[in-house]
Order: C-alpha cells, then sequence, then structure tokens
C-alpha cells in the first residue's frame, strides 16, 4: 500500500493509470499474489483506487493532490528554490534593483524600432489583430529564420519549424511530447534555473554532469548516460547559462556520438545566440536537426513583452508538436507578435541593434568584472559574450544567505543554489552585468558578504 501511495504521490501513477497486474506486482514486491490482492483491496475502500471488472485496478481520478513545484526541496532551501528569483524578478517594482534577472534594461531594447512597426502593423489588415495564426506560425517569420539557420550550415524546410509562444513553452512542448512521468531528463551543473522548476513539473527524474569551460565533462556524461538512461538533455551550447561557457567542436563531437550510442535527445536552446561575437560550434548544425533539436526566441534581444519562440525539429515530431500545442493553447504566438518581429529582422536594422548590444555589454563586463574584484568576488571564467558572469564568493559565504540578506535592501541577485541540481555551486553567485549599473548594488552585496 505504500509503495503504490508513493507512486501516485510522485505522479508515476497518476489518475486514471492501470496499477500493475496482481501476478506482476506480487513479483516486484517479492510477496504473494493473496498480499496484492488485499493491499488492492483496501486501497479502493480508501478511494486511491478503483476497480474495474475484467480490466484491473486504476488510480482514481481524485488521487492526486495538486502539484506544488516545491514541495520536494530541502526544507533549508524552500524559500529560495528555483522558482525564487523568477518571482523576485517579476513581481518587484522600478525601485528595486536586479542583477539577479535575466533580462537586459529597457533602454538597451530598440523602442523607435518596436514603436515605428507598431505603428505599421496597427494599420495592416483586420485579421493580423483579431484572427489565430497559422498552426505552425507566421511563414515569413518561419522563411527568416530559415536564412538564419542556413547561415549556421542548418539546412530545413517550413515544415521542420513551428513558432511557440515563447522559448520556455518550446521546452514545456518537447517535454509534454517525448516525457512521461518517470522518465529521467539530463541537465548541466550548474543550469538555467528554470529548467529544473520546469522538470518538476513534468514529474520527471533529473541529473547532471558538471559544466566546464568548453561544455559538459564528457567523461562524467558517458558514465551518467550508462547508468540512468536519460532520455533528454537539456543545454545552452553557447553563452551557457550561468556559467557564460562555449562548447568546444571537440566535445560537441563527443556528445553527440554518445548520445547516437544511447538514443539520447538533445535540446539545444540557442536564445543567446546574437550575443556571441564570432558564432562557435552547434549541435544542431553537425547533427542536421535529427537528434537535436534547437529551440529559442527573440525575449532576451528584441522584447520581453512580444513572446515569440521557435522549435526546429524533425518534420514528423513537429507535426505532432504542432497538434499538441493547437490542443493546449490552440495555435502559437499572435500575428501581431510575428509580424512585428518579422519586421524588425528585415533588412540591417536589427543587426545594427545587435552589434550595439555586444559593444554595451562588453563595456559592462569589464567595469562590472572589477567592481566586484575589489569586494572578492571573482569570475569563474571571462565569456566571449553574453551578459552572464558566473562568479565565486569568498570562502566561507553561502550565495542563498547573501541573496537572501540583499533583498530586504531592494537588491535580487540570483544565488547558485538556485542553478545547482547537485547543490555543489552555493558558492556561486550570477550576476546580470547589464543590470549591475548603480553603486548601490556593490554597496549592498558588500554589507551580505560580510555578514553571511
Amino acid at each position: 500500500m505504500r509503495a503504490i501511495r508513493a507512486k501516485v504521490a510522485s505522479r508515476a501513477l497518476a489518475p486514471g493509470d492501470r496499477l500493475p497486474s496482481i501476478r506482476a506486482f506480487a513479483k516486484t514486491m517479492g510477496v504473494s499474489p493473496s498480499t496484492v490482492v488485499e493491499a488492492y483491496d483496501r486501497l479502493a475502500a480508501e478511494g486511491l483506487i478503483r476497480a474495474r471488472p475484467g480490466s484491473g485496478f486504476f488510480v482514481s481520478a481524485t488521487a492526486s493532490p495538486p502539484l506544488a513545484l516545491a514541495q520536494d526541496l530541502p526544507q533549508t532551501e524552500r524559500a529560495i528554490d528555483p522558482l525564487w528569483v523568477s518571482r523576485q524578478s517579476l513581481d518587484a517594482g522600478t525601485a528595486t534593483l536586479k542583477p539577479g534577472c535575466g533580462w537586459l534594461p529597457p533602454d538597451w531594447m530598440p523602442h523607435s524600432e518596436l514603436r515605428r512597426v507598431v505603428r505599421s502593423v496597427a494599420r495592416s489588415g483586420n485579421a493580423i489583430l483579431s484572427d489565430y495564426g497559422h498552426s505552425r506560425g507566421s511563414l515569413a517569420l518561419r522563411r527568416s529564420l530559415m536564412g538564419r539557420f542556413a547561415d549556421e550550415g542548418i539546412e530545413i524546410g517550413p515544415e521542420q519549424l513551428v513558432l511557440t509562444l515563447s522559448g520556455t513553452q518550446a521546452v514545456d512542448l518537447i517535454c509534454r511530447f517525448l516525457l512521461r512521468p518517470g522518465d529521467t531528463v539530463l541537465v548541466d551543473d550548474p543550469c538555467y534555473f528554470n529548467f529544473r522548476a520546469l522538470l518538476r513539473a513534468h514529474q520527471v527524474k533529473t541529473v547532471s554532469v558538471p559544466y566546464t569551460p568548453t561544455g559538459p565533462d564528457v567523461e562524467e556524461f558517458e558514465t551518467v548516460l550508462i547508468a540512468e538512461q536519460p532520455r533528454l538533455y537539456i543545454t545552452n551550447s553557447a553563452l551557457h547559462n550561468p556559467t557564460g561557457a562555449t562548447l568546444s567542436a571537440q566535445t560537441a563531437h563527443r556528445l553527440l556520438n554518445m548520445a547516437a550510442a544511447h538514443e539520447l535527445t538533445i535540446v539545444e536552446d540557442d536564445i543567446f545566440a546574437d550575443f556571441e561575437p564570432e558564432p562557435s560550434v552547434r549541435l544542431a548544425a553537425l547533427d542536421g536537426v535529427n537528434r537535436v533539436i534547437r529551440i529559442g526566441s527573440f525575449s532576451k534581444t528584441l522584447s520581453a513583452s512580444v513572446r515569440c519562440g521557435y522549435i526546429a525539429a524533425r518534420p514528423d515530431w513537429i507535426a505532432d508538436i504542432v497538434d499538441l500545442q493547437v490542443a493546449t493553447s490552440f495555435g502559437g504566438p499572435s500575428p501581431v507578435a510575428t509580424e512585428l518581429i518579422a519586421s524588425v529582422l528585415s533588412g540591417g536594422r536589427y543587426r545594427k541593434h545587435m552589434e550595439e548590444l555586444r559593444r554595451r555589454l562588453a563595456q559592462a563586463r569589464r567595469k562590472v568584472s572589477g567592481q566586484l574584484h575589489n569586494i572578492g568576488v571573482e569570475p569563474w571564467l571571462r565569456p566571449r559574450g553574453g551578459f552572464y558572469l558566473w562568479c565565486r564568493l569568498p570562502d566561507g559565504c553561502d550565495s542563498a544567505d547573501v541573496a537572501r540578506r540583499a533583498l530586504p535592501e531592494n537588491v535580487i541577485l540570483a544565488p547558485g543554489n538556485v542553478f545547482s541540481v547537485s547543490q555543489s555551486a552555493v558558492d556561486f553567485m550570477r550576476f546580470n552585468v547589464a543590470q549591475c549599473d548603480d553603486p548601490t548594488i556593490m554597496d549592498v552585496l558588500r554589507r551580505a558578504l560580510a555578514t553571511s
């Protein structure tokens, strides 16, 4: 009875699922069939399961309580869990400083261009302003993405692309499509904290591999593949979140060989691609979008308000993902959003915008690195681009404690524990250099370090 209750509580058995047969479960548990019959009868009397004559036993529709994403986290970390930074950053007022958030300041974005395009879209036909979009999203924007992929050496057709509401929804759809409760998913350690939260929502087991300056530790990667047999690996190839590291060609080659040998699917989140000064190796380019699924969005480079992401994958997978998106949200991004983004990407306006962002970010990285050094905080590496610095705190400082102490002073930091599956990153912290242009941040950080 305890074993069945545990499976229901963890969502390994969901409402409507059929329980193992009496004979099979008796063999699994090492007990007699009569013991299993007794257990099933008692659980049915409690209402947890119900019997269908001739079919077996099934989990009741009311068996599972609502899912709490943080319910299994250690109690010592409950206050600062993988959703903590997102909640604080999204809900904070304009007076709050956000060096731990994951986006650029509003005045860094191309507002004049966005306003121009918004006016143009507003003058378009009524259908754009009022109708649903195509099930796969705007063909114009998909063709623009195909051109960008071709520049990387990735030749795909429009049937291999679907536009999504965001990069996060892209990951969610892939998880819905490929995973079942109880499956194992491999992530980097550290990794983007929302990967952890999203995987928790899908009721899967998360395992991790240490991340190095050239990608995941390949020896440990193979060990985990053999021991855990994960179905999926989710990563950033370039300007990794949070470390800023970039995958090397040698590591990429070994990862793809191991993925093929162990039937592993890789999700390559390329959301930071345009922040690279020079393009680096991509798993999707080496693989030809066969075993690798490419996702991305424009939230970081254009606007988090105009939500739009994409998935590039095998045509048969895209067809099923399109149906899944129609079933769950009746389509993808609005025609207004896709028309706006397609217009900004056309011509040279977007290219000039990204050149300016890369210049400003390089300047900010140098400045913030110096400020952090002055208070004893050192970057793990000097990234080639992007807006994150993954920094080690002075010995003895717990990053969650530092973040907790800074919050009452209206400074939101991103502690290392929210990025780490193994909790080995407690003495690290991620800084968004574009959001650090205020001397108050370093003063608050210095005081928090001193009292941690």
